[in-house]
């Protein structure tokens, strides 16, 4: 990349998601040389990519101590289709039963990684390996490790879908925000499309309202929105995040809408946004509901953040 890329991020901060998107593909894909070498990149940012320094350092040096021998460079992200996606995956996973194996202490290494480092991009990184292998103690252990203490949300959301992918059934137990929770990993969503309809019409509805005003404000609503209902699984704002009534869709995609445009513009005035999605009345205590809800859990969206 060239100076002025580099003077491109300082200069537009929010493509810092687009940057932090492709670093988690990366890390889920075992790419870690390609990694090392985005993380090198933005440690050379300035401006808003400041805030993240030391987080990436940390993970750089832990990158370079676990992979010293991967290398690879960052030249922009080939986004491949799903048949792509589906044989990467079935090639990650025969590599690294193989690497299993090998090292019979492999998966109890993940495992302890996964119980013992505090940071949550690792514990995903450890997550990622293990919903590809196979090995009796993996089910238990995440069992025995969700209901001990709280961790981060993302954190809980992937282990979910990792127990559900493994076949896992019955009650887990979890805790969040000092709340105990018990949820069922196999109705633990896989994918955005499994979430409930009224979940999903949200993105349609920020879509169309943004269309004109603000068309870039689609794709981070639809990273944003997606992480959001990570955060939320199994908790009563969940709930309500589900409910089909009318105007449910209707006050958190507003609410998205508004959050997205005070944290990309710094705009405060949601006027025109309530009256573009019709927010009044009932919906309009809802709506705050769910905005304030939005704005004090936008720290937990990104692991590390």
């Amino acid at each position: 990349m060239n100076d002025s890329t580099k003077d491109n991020l300082v200069l537009f901060p929010k493509t810092l998601d687009y940057y932090q998107i492709q670093l988690t593909r990366m890390l889920e894909t075992e790419r870690y040389g390609e990694a090392k070498a985005l993380l090198s990149f933005l440690l050379q940012c300035g401006g808003e990519a400041e805030r993240h320094h030391t987080e990436w350092q940390a993970l750089l040096g832990w990158l370079e101590a676990a992979f010293p021998e991967a290398e690879g460079s960052y030249a922009g992200e080939d986004w491949m289709g799903e048949e792509e996606e589906e044989d990467a995956e079935e090639a990650l996973r025969a590599r690294l039963n193989e690497r299993s194996g090998q090292d019979g202490e492999y998966v109890p290494k993940l495992l302890a990684q996964l119980e013992n480092e505090g940071d949550p991009e690792q514990q995903l990184l450890a997550l990622s390996q293990l919903v590809h292998l196979d090995h009796p103690d993996i089910e238990p252990r995440i069992r025995t490790w969700l209901g001990e203490r709280e961790h981060h949300p993302a954190v809980q959301f992937r282990a979910l879908q990792l127990l559900r992918r493994l076949g896992s059934s019955g009650p887990v137990s979890m805790w969040r925000g000092g709340e105990a929770l018990t949820l069922e990993p196999e109705l633990t969503p896989l994918s955005f499309g499994e979430f409930p309809p009224a979940v999903r019409d949200v993105l349609d509805r920020v879509g169309q309202a943004a269309e004109v005003s603000d068309p870039t404000l689609s794709y981070f609503a639809e990273e944003m929105w997606k992480e959001c209902v990570q955060v939320a699984y199994g908790t009563s704002v969940y709930n309500r995040m589900t409910e089909e009534d009318d105007g449910s869709s209707d006050l958190w995609a507003a609410a998205l809408h508004q959050f997205l445009v005070e944290k990309l513009h710094g705009q405060a005035s949601d006027e025109w946004v309530r009256e573009q999605y019709g927010i009044t009345g009932e919906l309009r205590f809802r709506y705050e509901q769910a905005l304030r809800w939005l704005r004090q859990y936008a720290g937990e969206l990104q692991p590390g953040t």
